[in-house]
């Protein structure tokens, strides 16, 4: 049933929306109008229902769920669960930049000719004209070098801004954006927000998802802060963040890595990996160049840089997932086959589509030798309940997900691990948590941990070392790497 109420000014208005599955409720009574111009940041816990509500209100929600209550976007009102309603608007009037760009994105398509698609079926442009707009957005988004890259080609962070350049395209005014800033580096997170802020300024609306309350503070506007799927406070963003009222909302903001007191540090062992003038080039430029790196037992080196700079690739290499194109690298002989691991930055490419998360773990629990009360131990540290094993792995949220990829990672016991932004999608409290379990672990294997991530404070709260990916710091810094302090990898 479809409802026009000509006289509302709203672009967006939802009201008593609800999910259930089986009875039990994911989400209830969530109520929030969106006028031109205004912004809406929701936060929570991971696994609060963030994803959810937005899928609810594209009209795209999973077929096991259901939903209840009411949606209006531009003075038209249609049942929550009535799907079919809402989506002749999706890209033109409606669009939601969703938490996995990897899903997103055709893979065996090219990057370009997605972009230009929009531009040929939302605004009627010829392939010609569509294809120089493409090229142009692209190149502003920093990805000028990749029009013509598959999407399995790019990085986190590049994957990430290419979505956002083909969501923003659509000109929607209503636009949702689901963890819009993780996995990018300062600079483009600032770009994105800008970005966004356009998107305001011409008089539309936004409801973010994030993690970041300093993304949320930066675009302004409201607050709704969830915690199993209920809101527990809402107002003014800068209300909020400066003079919350419930206790769950200050225990959120005491989180904030900013606030975190460093981890004890280690004491290094013997050598794990030794790598000695390696250099890697994709795509014809140097990603980098006579790298001289060791290292060793129970050390933790935080690796942070520009998207698409080589991080992940460094550590493909390190792991014998890649051949560096120059140099070598050597692993201790005595280590056992599963010794070196990756947490990969992408959760869900990394689990078995099809297979539950329970069957996952019991594959991995079997080829390591863990009896399966030793994985539910694991996952009750990580706050993830034995319930959610049942489901596939695109039926739970993006941290929840990032949880049990943790939880899977420590059975091999490995004695490097390379953990690849591997808090991106959890809130606060979550990633401190995760990470004092992840911290625990290594600590107690004597692994060595390389850590990527874009957020400083957790670099420097975790980091014994710190391996810096920017320009200026290859061009300044020498080709071999101290014993201790800072590594930095050399200018190509």
């Amino acid at each position: 049933m479809t409802t026009t109420i000509s006289s509302s000014p709203a672009l967006l208005a939802v009201d008593g929306l609800g999910i259930q599955v089986n009875g039990r409720h994911l989400l209830r009574d969530i109520a929030f109008t969106l006028q031109p111009g205004e912004a809406l940041a929701l936060v929570g816990e991971s696994g609060a229902g963030k994803s959810l509500l937005a899928q609810a209100i594209m009209g795209n929600l999973p077929p096991a769920l259901k939903a209840t209550g009411s949606i209006t976007i531009e003075g038209t009102t249609t049942r929550a669960d009535d799907a079919a309603a809402r989506r002749a608007l999706w890209g033109r009037r409606l669009a939601l930049l969703p938490q996995e760009p990897s899903l997103a994105l055709n893979p065996l398509t090219r990057l370009a000719p997605q972009l230009a698609e929009v531009h040929a079926l939302l605004h009627g442009q010829g392939w010609p004209q569509a294809k120089g707009l493409a090229q142009a957005q692209l190149a502003a988004a920093g990805l000028g070098e990749a029009t013509q890259h598959y999407p399995w080609q790019l990085s986190g962070g590049m994957a990430q801004r290419a979505v956002a350049a083909i969501t923003l395209a659509g000109g929607a005014q209503v636009l949702m954006v689901d963890e819009p800033t993780k996995g990018l580096d300062a600079h483009w997170r600032d770009r994105t927000i800008d970005l966004f802020r356009g998107v305001l300024a011409a008089g539309g609306c936004l409801l973010t998802i994030t993690h970041d309350l300093a993304v949320a503070q930066a675009l302004g506007g409201k607050v709704i802060v969830l915690r199993e799927g209920q809101v527990v406070e809402h107002g003014d963003i800068a209300t909020v963040a400066t003079r919350p009222s419930h206790p769950f909302t200050r225990q959120l903001l005491a989180a904030d890595p900013a606030r975190w007191d460093a981890f004890a540090a280690p004491t290094p062992g013997d050598t794990v990996v030794r790598a000695r003038g390696i250099a890697k080039s994709y795509g014809g430029r140097s990603l980098f160049a006579a790298m001289d790196l060791d290292l060793h037992a129970g050390e933790r080196i935080a690796v942070q840089g520009p998207s698409g700079t080589g991080k992940s690739t460094l550590g493909n290499v390190l792991l014998g997932l890649l051949v560096p194109d120059t140099g070598s690298v050597q692993r201790a002989p005595q280590l056992r086959p599963h010794a070196f691991q990756k947490l990969y930055q992408d959760p869900v490419s990394s689990f078995a589509p099809h297979a539950s998360l329970a069957q996952s773990l019991r594959d991995a629990a079997r080829l390591h030798g863990h009896a399966w009360a030793a994985v539910l131990q694991r996952l009750q540290q990580l706050r993830i309940p034995e319930s959610l094993l049942a489901r596939r792995p695109e039926q739970v949220s993006g941290g929840e997900l990032q949880r049990i990829a943790l939880a899977r990672v420590l059975l091999a016991q490995p004695a490097l691990l390379f953990a690849d932004e591997p808090t991106s999608r959890l809130d606060p409290i979550t990633q401190q948590e995760a990470l004092g379990v992840l911290l625990a672990a290594v600590r107690e294997t004597g692994a060595a941990l390389m850590l990527v991530t874009h957020d400083e404070h957790i670099a420097a709260a975790v980091g014994t070392r710190t391996l810096d990916f920017s320009a200026n710091a290859r061009a300044a810094m020498p080709r071999a790497p101290a014993a201790a302090g800072v590594l930095h990898n050399a200018a190509p």
